[in-house]
């Protein structure tokens, strides 16, 4: 990887993408390099690019098994029940005030709340223990569909970053990464520790959260 000023340049390519971001997420390295004309925070603006060659170079490992994830990240298959999407947990406490969304680790849930602080959607994610670190937040960046060139095959949708992982890399919202169109996790086992950074949505989670979402949205992270 290359750090180039603030820019962190991987071998992933976004499609469709606003802002400028790396991630380090799922149950592998989910790293993204993206181009935009619009960029916000501490981001360099890199201009629009249709150009599909690069001068970094890569080589495609294969994707972790889950023996080997589990083996890595113990305690990751743990649910927290009793909560559904029909009986899903309230909105926690100090939580913040207006347009936002709340992310609740230790329950890996999510909740979407308006400016009316109405709550518009509750849904259950998959993330890792501990990351972010619980704090506010801000959408940095978003891209419709991103494929990763160090695990072939690998593509993720609807990414909504907001902050950085302990390793440097994006942390964000998205979709149930796919392998060569199969999803690398069911549905039913989101509401566990899945990921390694980011948090797997369901399709359609992923896609309210992208529309949901503008730069600037603030994210509250909680323990």
């Amino acid at each position: 990887m290359l750090k180039i000023g603030k820019i962190f340049l991987a071998t992933c390519i976004s499609v469709g993408s606003v802002g400028l971001g790396v991630q380090v997420n799922g149950a592998f390295n989910e790293s993204s390099t993206t181009t935009s004309t619009t960029v916000a925070s501490s981001s360099t603006q890199v201009g629009d690019s249709t150009s599909s060659s690069s001068s970094t170079t890569s080589t495609v490992v294969p994707v972790p098994t889950a023996a080997q994830t589990a083996a890595q990240y113990p305690n990751r298959a743990l649910r927290f029940p009793p909560y559904t999407r029909l009986n899903p947990p309230q909105l926690p406490n100090k939580s913040g005030t207006g347009r936002r969304i709340i992310y609740k680790n230790n329950l890996q849930w999510v909740w979407v709340v308006d400016a009316q602080n109405n709550v518009v959607r509750v849904m259950p994610v998959s993330g890792r223990r501990g990351v972010p670190t619980p704090g506010e937040y801000k959408v940095n960046s978003q891209s419709l569909r991103s494929y990763s060139l160090d695990f072939e095959g690998v593509w993720f949708n609807n990414m909504t970053r907001f902050a950085l992982g302990p390793e440097g890399g994006n942390i964000g919202f998205h979709a149930i990464p796919t392998k060569n169109g199969k999803p690398l996790q069911t549905e039913d086992e989101l509401g566990s520790f899945q990921g390694s950074g980011c948090l797997r949505m369901s399709p359609e989670d992923a896609k309210f959260v992208y529309n949901f979402a503008k730069l600037g949205t603030k994210v509250v992270v909680l323990p």
